[in-house]
């Protein structure tokens, strides 16, 4: 075989790891070799979710992996560890680690360790551009002979250096020895100790033979409970190498004054410094030089300062979505009405017998329900694009910054601060991405706590609901409202935290350090992308999810059918109507809970909703447009959900108050109750719905009974 080859090399298929820090801009770079070629799933034994995408180059048939984004792969968190285990286990052809060219040296101790693993690799310096526009200039082949393996440049947003990447990662392929890097001299102190270790590690049997011996050292020095672990079972007897580990550490504490697992990033970070500060040129000198996100940061991060810019943009965010989607949201309901009023012109005038229940089925179980929550599609749209923005500008990160200081008061880690976000930290998001999120997390105690109060947030399936309360009962005052009820949510994430903290969740709080991406211009491209993703998640969920559970719940509104003789007595069509919708399996349901209900001003109608909310928050609203609608018998009256609560005696801006604070609090959705099982244990499930449900029914009843006492004559 010729010197640098290996069996994989002439092989017309193969796979690539791709990996990278968060912000890197991996996922670009992802979409733009894999194209629409992608499949989504998980990693073997873990519920991390594992993206896969294929393209081809050559006549080569390459297979991309996505790794979780991650900085290191010390392997103390889940992504963490399911990044070098791959790596590990699975022994990818190649790993293309995807750089943020603008933070050169941050990013660079993440490849360096793939090396130290073994493996080839290739580095893709992405955002380049930004690079450019800071006044810097990096010697890329300068560089590449430094760091010891292939280097190409790209622009992912704008899908620049694509094609040099394919043709990189093939010839790596054919050349693996190309891509092996550097090997970092760790000093006097610590050398050697590792090469005494790699010496008697290289003995050990399966599995730790498929292993870099040095890597293994350096692992053990390190104190990777893993490794420890893995090496414990393959020595058997053989135990000394374990004691020669604790040995080699007190030498090194003792000699130098730190641990290994403080000297060794130390070191690596040392020589990437040396490499970049022969290969980055600037004008001037870069420290003394203040970059455009610098003095933005010193304003919008600020102590004081930040905080309040945060609140005026997030109540900006709501001006805007109400403004720009009035008109939208006025035609769009017109259209479900007319389309309901056509249906129903379609049974004639009195239809009977089989003909009336699929009359009813099609008005007010699908339209009445589906329409319902698509008719605040608009407004959801906007409040997207908004979110878009924020987030593609680099301002998300500078948001999680700042609440990190007021989290931290509340027993909640700084890592929380994403995961929370992503929950609907920002209205719009969703609490099992949320929930999935805090796999980056290294300490159980602060997973389970950012778990907990993540749900309570204002997710896109509680926007129709907040929206609805805001547009029909305080008119002129949307905005604020839903700025209120975001407040609110936050609110009741602190406290929370404060309280699990405080009980159940005692301990130690982790350390957090946060790196802020510079900013970037929002591309047209990149916003409607990520609209469209949510908006099509929104849609897709109103044409499943919410289809069903309508049907479902019409079907409980619907039977069991009074008699005519039963129905004999009513006055009129409307109350015979409305016997047969107390009388049904649905309205017996909703009578029985509604003196507890009654106590936060809801009647049984909002009861019914709030069972079927469990499914998907977004079925309060479709629900109330089915019950509502069975209520009404005149072909003609088939008016919009706003309309009908406007018009309704058990409805006051007082109880609409306290149902939308009940909706944001209590129990997560089903989805997201199994997520919480899936991460954190079942237990842990459970008690998410019951103690959330308690909360919000007791501060429901409160805001709705102290809001009474205010408002009832003297």
């Amino acid at each position: 075989m010729a010197e640098g080859a290996t069996p994989a090399a002439g092989k017309d298929r193969f796979t690539i790891a791709l990996a990278g820090n968060p912000n890197s801009g991996k996922t670009t770079i992802f979409n733009s070799l894999t194209g629409a070629r992608q499949h989504v799933g998980n990693y073997p034994g873990v519920t991390v979710e594992k993206k896969t995408g294929v393209f081809t180059h050559k006549g080569r048939r390459i297979e991309v992996v996505d790794l979780p984004g991650t900085y290191s792969l010390t392997a103390y968190s889940l992504d963490e560890r399911v990044a070098r285990n791959f790596v590990v286990d699975e022994r990818p052809d190649m790993v293309v680690d995807v750089i943020d060219s603008s933070n050169l040296e941050r990013n660079l101790y993440l490849a360096v360790q793939f090396m130290e693993l073994g493996i080839p690799v290739l580095l893709c310096l992405n955002m380049s551009d930004e690079l450019e526009a800071s006044g810097r200039r990096l010697d890329v082949e300068l560089f590449g002979k430094l760091i010891g393996c292939p280097v190409v440049r790209t622009v992912g947003h704008r899908s620049e250096g694509i094609d040099e990447l394919k043709d990189a990662i093939v010839a790596l392929h054919a050349n693996p020895s190309a891509g092996e890097g550097i090997r970092i001299d760790y000093g006097k102190d610590l050398e050697p100790h590792v090469r005494s270790l790699a010496e008697k590690v290289s003995t050990l049997p399966s599995p730790v033979d498929r292993l870099p011996s040095r890597w293994v050292a350096l692992k053990l020095l390190e104190q990777d409970a893993e490794i420890e672990k893995l090496v414990r079972g393959a020595a058997g007897e053989r135990g000394e190498i374990l004691d020669e580990v604790s040995g080699d550490v007190k030498q090194i504490v003792r000699l130098d004054g730190d641990p290994p697992e403080a000297i060794i990033p130390e070191r690596r970070y040392g020589h990437l410094a040396g490499i970049c500060r022969k290969t980055l040129r600037s004008p001037g000198s870069v420290e003394a030089r203040l970059t455009f996100s610098d003095k933005l940061d010193n304003f919008l991060v600020h102590r004081l300062a930040g905080p309040l810019v945060l609140l005026v943009i997030l109540f900006g965010v709501y001006q805007f979505t109400f403004w720009a989607s009035e008109q939208p949201a006025e035609w769009l309901g017109a259209r479900f009405e007319g389309l309901g009023e056509w249906v129903n012109s379609l049974f004639g005038q009195d239809p009977t017998g089989g003909m009336e229940m699929l009359r009813s089925l099609l008005v007010d179980g699908v339209i009445g329900g589906v329409g319902g929550v698509l008719g605040f599609l608009p407004m959801v749209v906007f409040l997207f694009v908004a979110v878009a923005i924020i987030e593609d500008s680099g301002y998300m990160a500078r948001i999680a910054f700042v609440l990190d200081r007021v989290l931290r008061s509340f027993g909640l880690h700084g890592k929380s601060v994403l995961a929370l976000i992503v929950s609907g930290g920002l209205p719009g998001g969703c609490a099992v991405p949320g929930v999935m999120a805090t796999r980056v997390m290294r300490s159980r105690r602060d997973r389970i706590a950012t778990i907990m109060v993540a749900p309570m947030l204002m997710c896109g399936a509680k926007v129709p609901v907040v929206m609805l309360i805001s547009a029909v009962f305080f008119k002129g005052h949307e905005a604020w409202m839903m700025f209120l009820f975001t407040l609110l949510a936050w609110a009741m994430v602190m406290i929370a935290g404060l309280l699990l903290k405080a009980t159940v969740l005692r301990g130690p709080r982790e350390p957090f350090v946060m790196e802020l991406p510079p900013y970037r211009m929002p591309t047209i491209g990149g916003v409607v992308r990520h609209t469209w993703d949510r908006a099509w998640m929104y849609i897709k969920k109103a044409g499943t999810v919410i289809v069903a559970v309508s049907i479902v719940l019409w079907a409980l509104m619907y039977f069991p059918r009074l008699s005519d003789e039963q129905l004999a007595g009513a006055a009129d069509e409307k109350v015979a109507a409305q016997m047969q919708l107390e009388h049904s399996f649905a309205g017996r349901m909703g009578l029985a809970i509604e003196p507890v209900t009654r106590l936060f001003g809801q009647n049984w109608r909002t009861n019914v909703a709030l069972v079927g909310g469990f499914a998907a928050k977004e079925v309060v609203v479709s629900t109330l447009g089915t019950a509502y609608s069975l209520g009404e018998v005149d072909p003609e009256e088939v008016g919009p959900l706003a309309e009908k609560l406007q018009g309704e005696k058990d409805w006051s801006p007082l109880s609409a108050f306290a149902l939308g604070f009940f909706v944001l609090i209590y129990a997560p959705c089903f989805v997201t109750v199994v997520a919480i099982g899936r991460e954190i244990g079942w237990k842990w499930a459970l008690f998410s719905i019951l103690y959330t449900t308690v909360i919000a029914y007791v501060l429901s009843v409160g805001i709705f009974q102290v809001g009474l006492l205010f408002m009832s004559p003297s």
